[in-house]
């Protein structure tokens, strides 16, 4: 499929698409700019977008596979790609390994999660499969028991280990425990969140002669976002030209930001995808540029539209939604999501913001972590597993809530986790 021009891409989207019809109708009829267009608003995007009576898709449900994004189990988000689409995603993709080190001949274990219409493990074995160096694939998987996943790294002589940070360390931190070590690894490609500098020691125990790399930087909804830089930063990525153009936003004006080294969100805009168009849509980080000319850009953390805690993605609207209600009796005035890092491990925060935090409900504090995990057992499972702190309530008034030093906005997400 041909990249679209800009302006070939709005005029389809406006004509075969109900949502972007509406959103774009205050728009002149010959817009041809991305500036010219507003920034997607990721609530009405997903409300749209629903298995039945869907306004976002151009077309009707006929040819596609289909993956859930980050969501809570009461609101579902689906993603969309045709078998065209989906072949030119993971062979970009697929591309980018090379450069994140992937090598002609090299034996790699596929450790993400699959199932559940979960995208990360089909994703990268189809980019695997079409990168244009050969390569041996092991479709693991990242709930296969230690012991077996183990067994078939050290009985291949595996090179290239690619999982999540989480479930890469939770197979470290076995393999340490029993002693033993795999030095045949040289690569751990990394991907689906933060690496930490705390969980270099364990990794670098149970594979000595491996270096961390990220994978690339991609998301099922938002598409190809960029390729691994290699270098001393993993967060540095490439934007993936001519597939996507990425844009990182102020925040208080939604202008692109002025150069190099100036923070703001990233939006995405994908130039082949028509079934399930992706214009000015948040990719749910901060980023900034580090060469601009070049589309070199670091990754922040996350932005409000989203929060990654460990394995876990969460979505502001969702966790607020859960919030509201629990709180029959209207007592929380303000919610900011914290995320802090103790002994290894993420951990979610929900700062609660009530009239006397000293006297605050404790049930209501219960209520509303019961809710939150029953809305996101993956939460749930990844503590008991060990692989992020519980929950946890921050009772405070509301004058307490951080906000923006520029805009007096409330700031939603707080990221107090070390650089990555």
């Amino acid at each position: 499929m041909p990249v679209q021009p800009i302006a070939e891409l709005i005029r389809f989207v406006r004509q075969h698409s109900p949502f972007y019809r509406e959103l774009y109708a205050h728009l002149d009829d010959h817009a041809t700019r991305l500036t010219d267009l507003p920034v997607v608003p990721q609530a009405d995007f997903w409300r749209s977008n629903a298995p039945r009576d869907n306004r976002l898709l151009t077309a009707p449900l006929t040819e596609a596979v289909v993956f859930r994004s980050g969501g809570t189990t009461g609101s579902p988000k689906f993603s969309y790609y045709t078998r065209t689409e989906w072949r030119e995603f993971t062979a970009a993709f697929g591309a980018g390994l090379v450069r994140a080190g992937l090598q002609p001949g090299h034996r790699v274990a596929d450790l993400f999660y699959a199932g559940d219409l979960y995208a990360s493990f089909s994703f990268v074995l189809d980019s695997l499969h079409r990168s244009p160096v050969a390569n041996v694939r092991l479709p693991i998987g990242g709930a296969t028991p230690w012991e077996s996943t183990a067994a078939t790294l050290e009985e291949f002589r595996v090179q290239v280990v690619a999982g999540t940070p989480t479930t890469l360390c939770s197979l470290a931190e076995r393999l340490a425990a029993a002693g033993r070590t795999l030095p045949e690894a040289e690569l751990l490609l990394f991907g689906g969140e933060c690496l930490f500098g705390d969980q270099l020691p364990l990794l670098r125990e149970a594979f000595p002669n491996a270096e961390p790399r990220s994978l690339g930087y991609a998301s099922v909804d938002a598409g190809l976002l960029g390729e691994a830089v290699p270098g001393g930063d993993p967060r540095v990525h490439r934007t993936f030209t001519p597939h996507t153009v990425v844009e990182i936003l102020c925040d208080d004006t939604d202008e692109p930001v002025a150069g190099n080294g100036l923070p703001g969100r990233l939006v995405v805009t994908d130039l082949r995808r028509r079934l399930m168009p992706v214009l000015r849509y948040p990719a749910g980080d901060r980023a900034e540029w580090v060469d601009r000319d070049s589309g070199v850009f670091r990754i922040l953390g996350r932005a409000e539209e989203g929060v990654r805690v460990g394995p876990v993605s969460l979505h502001t609207e969702d966790v607020h939604a859960v919030v509201t209600a629990a709180d029959t009796r209207g007592e929380v005035t303000g919610l900011q999501l914290v995320v802090r890092r103790r002994d290894g491990r993420d951990g979610l925060v929900l700062r609660l913001a009530v009239a006397d935090p000293d006297n605050a409900s404790a049930a209501l504090g219960k209520a509303v972590v019961a809710a939150l995990l029953a809305e996101r057992p993956f939460y749930a499972s990844a503590t008991a597993s060990g692989h992020v702190n519980p929950v946890d309530v921050d009772w405070v008034r509301h004058q307490d809530l951080a906000v923006n030093s520029r805009s007096g906005k409330l700031i939603r997400v707080v990221d107090e986790r070390p650089h990555s």
